[in-house]
């Protein structure tokens, strides 16, 4: 009687030992599946006075400063991104969004090199009701962000 105790305590703690180390296993391999979707937001402010590392890949969001934006060649645009504080100048290659414009919210994803930020995906939206939470608070704390209706100042 006293070993068929034993051996279901045993048990017992087998299966439970043996479920962390599956329940550590899963954890892992979904951080690493995850790790390269994971990009964190920074405000131009935040990138002038702390530069991510090199080839570090990280989503910067603002407003479009008004008179910035020149089309190159073929699908080439640069223009400069800033948060009433800080300016960053931006470069992408592709095709811009139908909402795309001066003076209006975005968020671009790719990799700061050479004081140039590289975008490699842009989201725009039409209007700040609906920007993104990280933005308004990073524009909120800048100034440049009042009320949802209130005009944004840009430089």
């Amino acid at each position: 009687m006293i070993k068929i105790r034993s051996l279901k305590k045993k048990r017992r703690i087998q299966l439970i030992a043996f479920a962390f180390i599956g329940l550590i296993g899963a954890t892992a391999l979904v951080g690493y599946a995850l790790r390269d979707g994971i990009n964190f937001f920074r405000a131009p402010s935040q990138v002038m006075s702390d530069p991510p590392q090199e080839g570090e890949v990280f989503r910067l969001g603002g407003l479009v400063e008004t008179g910035s934006l020149v089309r190159g060649q073929g699908t080439e645009a640069s223009f400069r991104v800033t948060d009433g504080v800080a300016v960053v100048e931006v470069i992408f290659d592709g095709i811009l969004p139908d909402l795309f414009a001066e003076g209006q919210g975005m968020i671009a994803t790719g990799v700061y090199v050479n004081k140039v930020f590289q975008a490699s995906q842009i989201l725009a939206k039409h209007d700040e009701n609906y920007m993104p939470k990280e933005l308004v608070d990073s524009l909120k704390e800048t100034g440049v962000y009042k009320t949802p209706n209130a005009a944004l100042p840009l430089n």
